[in-house]
């Protein structure tokens, strides 16, 4: 009878297997929702509160953004968790941007019971398919016995090459299961590997790099994956190469950097990265889509005239939109280094010229936007005064996450960041509204103690507003600051450029940002002046858990952001609709 209870004792569960290869890969936050699948596993994640922390959201598509903030700033795979039927198709939708923005994740579902398949239960569904278009890899556990292997592979496909969200689906019986197995372990940080390009690529591009006259880096959060930004610094200092970045890459280069362009791309540039990029002769591209929000329409740099250099993790991406570049498939840290050792140091007076050409144009676009906006009303404050304001309070160092809209390219422009992790995190892969302020979640969790800016909308907090609970719960030191036109205003734009102002649908009604945050226990003021804004960011600073400062903000078309379509279109009324 001892041998036989022995025996059964060293039999784990389907659920332990899991938990414990999750625990064996160093894994130690998962965020997620219960649900009637997951009870098993639930049972044993409560039994390991020690080693494993379960971070409860309210709604599983926010599981997923929390994992994509995380994951972004601590280069660490995340882990995210969800039910079957409505959790799953939920956290299917978070896991886009993730998928959209190469970010690894590992999204652990729970399924109904074998049995039951085809029956028409109440949750189910083929989720293979389901998350076949935001993931790199879905398996399904067949067998308990097989659930360590499944994890390991997981980590290593959401890791390995372009990282990604992988997905492990689990059906409740399997997690009842037993099995003679062990727990796998491994490791979860990012990057897996560190691949050099070829010689004769980094040759090639060497040749094109020397012999440019006008050439610029374009960095990505290719950089940011890799935590190449030594890297990147070294090579531009050493071969005088001006630096943008797109807005995934914005933090990757220190934008006080005498080389330094800032944001390029038809979002947040400053105007004279584009210039720079337009009239360059080569350049370098690491780790970016390099789309046409990046390139402001493939003109910064052109598709034809310069020549391009691609560095890319993902064979597949080096060169896509530039099909006659010379591509670089390896990591960005090691692909970097690989160039400046071949490149012969700048001379000291096109280290001089470069520099200067740079210091001029960064001198205009400062007096330009140094100058007062005209008024928009009593209590209404212009966003890039709000992000001036926010940068003097917090400064460089601080972490901060954007949604799309209104903070997207007031940060891009007008936030001068450091370059040494992703200080800065806006969504570019799909642009969730909502996004920011989960993220802001999974950003704080990863980085214990540091405050977090949060700049959201109000349109983004009617799709986001459940986890100030969760914010509120763990007493999160975030400042969540509510930009709020009260209008679907980035649409209205466009109905106003575009389609002869005929606007429609694009004005829901307001939102009382401050009332809903003290519902949830949040300290919340609006800030009535940049005095007083600037009072409430200093307050919060030093607050216990989250805060929320409501700020009322133009709508775009009464204040129009740095988004270079527009500017266009403003002054030429021929300017087309952009195509991203």
């Amino acid at each position: 009878m001892a041998l036989r209870n022995a025996a059964r004792e060293s039999r784990r569960s389907g659920s332990e297997l899991l938990v414990e290869s999750l625990i064996g890969h160093g894994i130690d936050t998962i965020f997620g929702v219960p649900g009637d699948t997951g009870v098993a596993f639930y049972d044993v994640l409560a039994r390991h509160t020690d080693e494993i922390r379960h971070v409860l959201a309210r709604d599983e598509r926010h599981c997923g953004y929390m994992a994509d903030g995380f994951a972004r700033t601590s280069r660490r795979l995340a882990v995210c968790e969800a039910s079957s039927g409505a959790g799953a198709v939920y956290l299917a939708s978070g896991l886009g941007e993730s998928y959209a923005s190469s970010i690894p994740a590992l999204a652990i579902t729970t399924d109904i019971h074998r049995a039951s398949r085809g029956s028409g239960a109440i949750t189910e569904i083929d989720q293979v398919a389901l998350f076949g278009a935001v993931t790199k890899w879905q398996r399904v556990a067949q067998r308990a016995e097989e659930i360590p292997g499944l994890v390991a592979e997981a980590v290593g496909a959401a890791l390995g090459g372009r990282p990604a969200p992988v997905v492990l689906i689990c059906p409740e019986d399997v997690l009842d299961e037993h099995a003679d197995v062990q727990a796998s372990t491994g490791t979860s940080t990012s990057p897996a590997t560190r691949r050099a390009a070829s010689a004769e690529g980094v040759a090639e591009a060497v040749g094109v790099l020397a012999a440019a006259e006008r050439p610029a880096i374009l960095a990505g959060g290719g950089v940011h994956a890799s935590g190449a930004w030594r890297s990147l610094r070294r090579l531009a200092e050493h071969a005088a190469i001006p630096v943008a970045t797109t807005i995934h890459g914005k933090s990757a280069f220190p934008e006080d950097h005498p080389l330094s362009l800032g944001v390029n791309g038809g979002n947040g540039s400053r105007g004279y990265s584009n210039a720079h990029l337009a009239a360059a002769d080569a350049v370098l591209i690491v780790g970016s889509r390099s789309n046409s929000t990046d390139t402001d329409g493939f003109v910064a740099p052109k598709r034809s005239g310069a020549k391009i250099i691609q560095i890319d993790i993902d064979e597949a991406r080096a060169g896509r939109n530039f099909p006659a570049s010379v591509g670089l498939v390896g990591d960005a840290e090691t692909v970097l280094d690989q160039l400046r050792e071949a490149l012969s140091p700048a001379q000291a007076d096109v280290r001089e010229k470069r520099q200067h050409a740079i210091a001029e144009a960064r001198r205009g676009w400062t007096a330009a936007n140094s100058s007062p906006l005209p008024p928009v009303g009593i209590g209404t404050l212009q966003p890039r005064d709000v992000v001036y304001a926010l940068h003097g309070v917090l400064g460089t160092r601080s972490w901060v996450c954007a949604d799309p809209g209104t903070p997207t390219p007031n940060l891009s422009a007008f936030w001068e960041a450091d370059g040494a992790a992703w200080r800065v995190v806006i969504p570019r892969g799909h642009g969730p509204m909502g996004y920011s302020i989960s993220a802001a979640i999974g950003i704080s969790i990863a980085h214990p103690g540091q405050r977090v800016l949060c700049l959201t909308t109000e349109g983004s907090l009617a799709m986001g507003i459940g986890d100030w609970e969760t914010a509120a719960r763990l007493r999160l030191p975030i400042t969540y600051v509510v930009l709020d036109n009260s209008s679907f205003s980035w649409i209205k734009m466009l109905q106003h450029l575009y389609l002869e102002k005929r606007y429609f649908q694009v004005d829901p009604g307001p939102i009382d940002p401050v009332l809903l945050a003290r519902g949830m226990g949040i300290e919340a003021a609006r800030a009535t002046d940049l005095h007083h804004l600037e009072l409430l960011v200093k307050q919060s600073a030093n607050a216990e858990g989250p805060t929320v400062v409501h700020v009322l903000v133009p709508e775009h078309k009464d204040s129009p952001p740095p988004v270079s379509p527009w500017q266009a279109a403003l002054t030429n009324s021929s300017a087309g609709r952009p195509v991203y």
